[in-house]
């Protein structure tokens, strides 16, 4: 019982006429019914009675209909499933707060019509990401890449997307709560609480960078209860600190009153770059190129800090 035989029967149910069923599927008469009589000797029922006028479904046929739609159904999402343009096209962020995801979610707002799927990964290593590019599990990913591009996998595209950059979160009994900008040298001093980094993720490496670079001590001890614990910390601390980027979407209670300082002399941003595929055929995968490439801007590097430029391979 095969996709072919199946579409065979229902189209003959539907016209009542073995020729118009042929003529529907592009096919002889004789290999329509060909086809009937094979799935009916399987069955061991008569699905048709032929008559002059037509065929007639039986009451096994009538039977048989319901089912042998649902499986040109499930066929049908079966193929549109895997099929490039037909699929949503399944795209990689680290976090669903993060400045990438807003842009994402940007994107899909200028594109309404297109089928979108954002997704975040289990793992949040950058090498876990590539490959599941590579494997074809996601058709791209945002990601800091800090490897050379003669690391880079063959067949691999990466381009810098956007440089978010770095600002202090405070609550309001904090030194820094009325200071309209700070250095990263003025936090030498202050407790940067970042509960939850992950060794071997590329945030760590990051801060790691930056840590020696400024000579921060970036405070990872205690469990991750969630960004609403950590924004309770900050509000009621006259002492925490924490960094968030300039594009990252936070909500917290009026009465937190936390303050977003920015950083200044130098500005710390940090490099998110788009990674795909180089053959991927999914149509939306050029649109949202397109899209990114108009919003991207490129770095001023007069004062910025990141830990290495942006690849683009």
């Amino acid at each position: 019982m095969d996709f072919d035989t199946l579409r065979t029967f229902v189209v003959a149910a539907d016209l009542g006429q073995f020729q118009a069923a042929a003529d529907e599927l592009s096919i002889s008469q004789q290999a329509a019914s060909k086809r009937i009589i094979a799935l009916e000797r399987e069955l061991d029922v008569r699905l048709f009675n032929r008559t002059p006028r037509g065929a007639q479904i039986t009451i096994d046929g009538q039977a048989l209909l319901p089912h042998a739609r649902e499986f040109l159904r499930v066929h049908e999402r079966a193929v549109a499933s895997v099929h490039p343009g037909r699929r949503a096209l399944r795209v990689d962020v680290l976090n669903r707060r993060i400045a990438p995801a807003v842009l994402i979610q940007d994107f899909y707002r200028a594109n309404p019509g297109i089928d979108l799927d954002v997704v975040t990964l289990s793992t949040s290593n950058a090498d876990a990401a590539i490959a599941a590019v590579r494997s074809g599990a996601i058709d791209a990913t945002i990601r800091a890449v800090t490897k050379t591009s003669r690391e880079i996998p063959g067949g691999i595209r990466i381009t810098g997307l956007l440089e978010d950059p770095l600002q202090v979160l405070v609550g309001p009994s904090h030194p820094f709560a009325g200071s309209p900008s700070v250095t990263p040298t003025q936090l030498a001093d202050h407790r940067i609480w970042i509960p939850g980094i992950v060794p071997g993720t590329e945030w760590s490496e990051y801060y790691d960078q930056l840590s020696s670079t400024f000579g921060l001590t970036i405070d990872a001890i205690g469990p991750n209860f969630g960004t609403e614990a950590l924004l309770d910390a900050i509000a009621e601390s006259a002492e925490l600190a924490t960094l968030v980027g300039q594009g990252d979407r936070y909500l917290w209670p009026a009465g937190y009153d936390l303050r977003r300082i920015p950083l200044h002399n130098p500005t710390p941003v940090y490099p998110h770059s788009l990674i795909w595929r180089e053959d991927n055929p999914h149509p939306v995968l050029d649109i949202l190129l397109n899209y990114l490439e108009s919003k991207h801007e490129a770095r001023q590097t007069t004062d910025t800090w990141a830990p290495t430029p942006v690849i683009s391979h």
